[in-house]
């Protein structure tokens, strides 16, 4: 596997390196290079499955594939999480038609560029440290699910308690206590190059736990597919 690592996301006409990851929906591995001049790629690196805002993208995805796959858009949701568990989670959440990869050490996610974000007291650098007080002050907004917008980790805890997710010791294996991997999707040419990209590194941590807007990577869709 390339061991690559870049300090800041990939953006448009970066073209990126292949990586073999263990196949969660299939048995065997998936390499990026088995796209590479056969179709374009949505690539979504998400966290481990143990992130409720990550579960909902990664489904969210599984939604939108049969439209990009109209398009010969090809899509892969890489998860943090150790394979057997991901396929464990997957059976009982299915995301039918989408391709998954598991990869908990997270090589892709260095690979793109996504910093492994350090939480402190008050010290924020973005995109490298963020201070719980600016933590404080953002807002993930879910309409139906969250009673009203608020900061990322006490609407993680309440989408945890409504989903009855609970962490197992394959779980607890990938996490890194006082950090959080940030993610993000990037729609790749047949030719592995990026031509869009949305990722929680941009606005300032303002997209940290958003998701992306579909009608956007749509109309990026449709001219990658051209």
């Amino acid at each position: 596997m390339s061991t690559l690592h870049v300090d800041h996301p990939l953006q448009p006409g970066d073209r990126v390196p292949n990586l073999v990851l263990d196949a969660i929906s299939r048995d065997g591995k998936i390499a990026l290079d088995d796209f590479r001049g056969r179709s374009p790629l949505l690539i979504g690196l998400f966290r481990g499955l143990m992130c409720p805002f990550c579960r909902r993208h990664v489904a969210a995805m599984a939604q939108l594939n049969p439209f990009l796959r109209e398009k010969g858009i090809e899509s892969l949701a890489v998860v943090n999480t150790p394979v057997e568990r991901a396929r464990l989670y997957f059976c009982y959440h299915p995301i039918p038609g989408l391709l998954a990869a598991s990869d908990p050490g997270r090589a892709s996610h260095r690979a793109f560029g996504l910093p492994l974000l350090e939480f402190t007291e008050n010290e924020t650098d973005w995109p490298y440290k963020v201070g719980m007080d600016v933590v404080k002050t953002m807002r993930v907004d879910r309409p139906g699910e969250l009673p009203e917008p608020m900061d990322p980790a006490t609407a993680a805890d309440l989408l945890n308690e409504k989903d009855g997710y609970e962490l197992t010791e394959a779980d607890q294996q990938v996490r890194i206590p006082g950090h959080m991997q940030l993610v993000g999707h990037f729609l790749l040419d047949r030719e592995g190059v990026v031509r869009w990209s949305f990722t929680e590194v941009e606005e300032e941590a303002w997209n940290v736990c958003q998701a992306l807007d579909p009608e956007e990577l749509m109309s990026a869709a449709s001219q990658v597919a051209h």
